[in-house]
Order: structure tokens, then C-alpha cells, then sequence
């Protein structure tokens, strides 16, 4: 079994976490909402035994990396600039980029803005989406400013939960009044498990439709967990693994990490300038057959050609739900190392 060996990078005056395993060509794995560098416990000793020198970070924000109160710390460039800053601090110059959740739309771009540091990428749960970071029904490359199709993509009387975290105001009253029944909540919520329990079916009406009627979308008034699923045990996520996430964001709250959400117009204006150049590196798509970004961004999926020049393909697990790496860690370990190997 490797060992894993803990650093905290300083990179250009803000502090990274990172754990890493293994020794070789270095791979990177970024995070998502609201999850920490211990989602990728099972990826980690899985590259290492392959020949990867593994490294998972934790994104400014969370966990035990510096946290900003200014919102505008969390913009696209700095998030970007962070993996550049974090390979030259490893005393690298190239590195693959793994990302699930906001982790996806963070190594998509600085794998479009570097392509001479990221030698290639993997995104999971969120497509490409190009200058949008989030593709939505309607909306797969950001065509439209985002502000105002949230607005319509959530329909009268309710918000976009990308708008209601946004506001860094109710959402956070919302979890601190209950921060560990609210984290076990959504974690539920978005599983596969939950969702097949609940009887949710792609087939059942279009997408649009689907979203509005669901946790990601909030009726004025009404609090986001309102929505959720009565959480029940799933086989992935032992109690021991939940509290390891519950601690975190006790110690380290919430504001920085939904400050992400709050920065998605800026971001948009900010990736304008790479809109007419397509994603150069080699790229592959993990998704889950129940995950709400997966099946909300697959008009970003289909069209994946047309704006990446070596598209690898994608896989969607079936009953899969959000938490891809850690519900099908076995297979997701297989689809990375398939891909690092296919890499020149």
C-alpha cells in the first residue's frame, strides 16, 4: 500500500491542502460541492498501484485551504490559477486533471486555458460547458448570460439553486441552523440510491420539467431542504465517512465554497476571450445515469466535438447517481487508468 504524504502548498500567498500517493506522471484531482479531498480515497492508492503520482487537493474555501471572505476570491481565474500554481509547487511542469462537480468545470478551463501545463483531462458529473461552466438544457455552452437563464430555467414563483446559493444570505441560515443534517441530506438526496428509491425516472417528462419540480430549484419562501429526500444508509458512504465531511464543514463553514456559484456571470464575462478556440488536450466524460448535472448537460455531452479537439468519449454509469467517484469507485478507477494509459 502506498503512503500518502500531506503538504500545504503556498501558492502565490493562498494555502492549498494536498495529499498525495505514488510516484510517476503526476494526476490531479479537484473536488466538488460540498466534499473535500477525502472523496478521492478511493482513487488515490488505486493511480499510485498504477504509476501515477496521485495528488488530490482541497479548492480554496474548503477544508484546510485559506478561506477569503471576499466572493470575488473564488472567480474561474483564481481557481485555475491554483492548479497551475499547485504542479510548479510539486516541482512539476505537466500534470492530468481529474474533476468531479465544480472540480469538472474548474479542470475543463484550465485544462482550455493551459494546455501546456494539462497534458489532458477527465471531468465528471458536469460536461464541458465552454465560457457557460455549467451546461443546462437550453444553454450547453453558455449562449446565453447566466443570471438570465437561470431565471428562466427555474419558471415563476422559484429559484435556481444556483440564484439561492448565490445570495450567500437564507442558504447559509439554512444549513448552520442544522449543518450536519443538511450535509447527510443532500448527500442522500443526489445519490443513486435516493433518487431510484424515489421513483425518478428520465423517461417521466422532459428536462425542464424534471429540474423544476426537484431539490435544485426553490419556490419562493421555502428553504432548499424542503425538497430533500429523508435520508436512509447507502452501501458507499459509511458513518464513519459522513462525519469525516460533517467535521469539515463545521470547522470550515460554507461561504467560500458557495461562493463559487455567486461568481458564474463573472465567470462567464471572464471565459468570453477562449470561446472561439476549442479545448485542445485529449478529454474523456464520466457521468452517472442519475446525476442531475449529468443528465441536464447532455446537449453539452452530444455536442462535445465541437468544441473539444480530442474528445476521448464518454461513459454514463447506469443507477449511478451524483457521487460518481465514490458510488462506482472500482469503475471509475478502471476509466481513469484506461485513459492516463491512452495518453502519450
Amino acid at each position: 500500500m502506498s503512503v500518502s504524504t500531506e503538504h500545504l502548498l503556498n501558492i502565490d500567498g493562498t494555502r492549498i491542502y494536498a495529499i498525495e500517493q505514488g510516484t510517476g506522471p503526476l494526476v490531479l484531482l479537484v473536488h466538488g460541492f460540498p466534499e473535500i479531498a477525502y472523496s478521492w480515497r478511493h482513487q488515490l492508492p488505486a493511480l499510485a498501484a498504477a504509476g501515477y503520482r496521485a495528488v488530490a487537493i482541497e479548492q480554496r474555501g474548503y477544508g484546510r485551504s485559506s478561506k477569503f471572505w471576499r466572493p470575488e476570491a473564488y472567480r474561474i481565474d483564481h481557481l485555475v490559477a491554483d492548479l497551475v500554481g499547485v504542479v510548479k509547487a510539486l516541482g512539476e511542469t505537466q500534470a492530468v486533471l481529474v474533476g468531479h462537480d465544480w472540480g469538472a468545470p474548474v479542470v475543463w478551463s484550465a485544462a482550455w486555458m493551459h494546455p501546456e501545463v494539462f497534458r489532458g483531462v477527465v471531468g465528471m458529473s458536469v460536461p464541458f460547458a465552454g465560457k457557460g461552466l455549467i451546461g443546462v438544457p437550453g444553454n450547453p455552452f453558455g449562449e446565453k448570460p447566466v443570471e438570465e437563464y437561470q431565471r428562466e430555467l427555474a419558471g415563476a414563483g422559484q429559484d435556481f439553486y444556483h440564484t439561492y446559493w448565490s445570495t450567500l444570505g437564507p442558504i447559509l441560515d439554512e444549513v448552520e441552523a442544522d449543518l450536519a443534517g443538511w450535509i447527510r441530506g443532500i448527500m442522500y438526496s443526489v445519490s443513486g440510491e435516493g433518487l431510484a428509491t424515489a421513483g425518478f425516472s428520465l423517461a417521466a417528462a422532459d428536462p425542464i420539467t424534471l429540474i423544476r419540480q426537484s431539490a435544485v430549484c426553490i419556490p419562493h419562501g421555502t428553504r432548499m431542504r424542503d425538497r430533500f429526500l429523508a435520508p436512509q444508509p447507502v452501501p458507499w458512504l459509511s458513518e464513519e465517512d459522513l462525519a469525516v465531511y460533517i467535521e469539515a464543514f463545521q470547522r470550515s463553514g460554507l461561504h467560500g465554497p458557495l461562493s463559487f456559484y455567486r461568481n458564474l456571470p463573472e465567470d462567464q464575462v471572464f471565459m468570453e476571450r477562449y470561446a472561439d478556440t476549442k479545448l485542445a488536450v485529449p478529454a474523456y466524460f464520466i457521468g452517472g445515469e442519475y446525476d442531475v448535472a449529468t443528465w441536464w448537460g447532455a446537449e453539452s455531452t452530444a455536442r462535445a466535438r465541437e468544441v473539444i479537439a480530442d474528445y476521448r468519449g464518454e461513459t454514463v454509469f447506469p443507477g449511478c447517481g451524483h457521487w460518481i467517484q465514490q458510488e462506482r469507485p472500482t469503475e471509475t478507477n478502471r476509466l481513469l487508468i484506461e485513459f492516463l494509459a491512452g495518453l502519450k
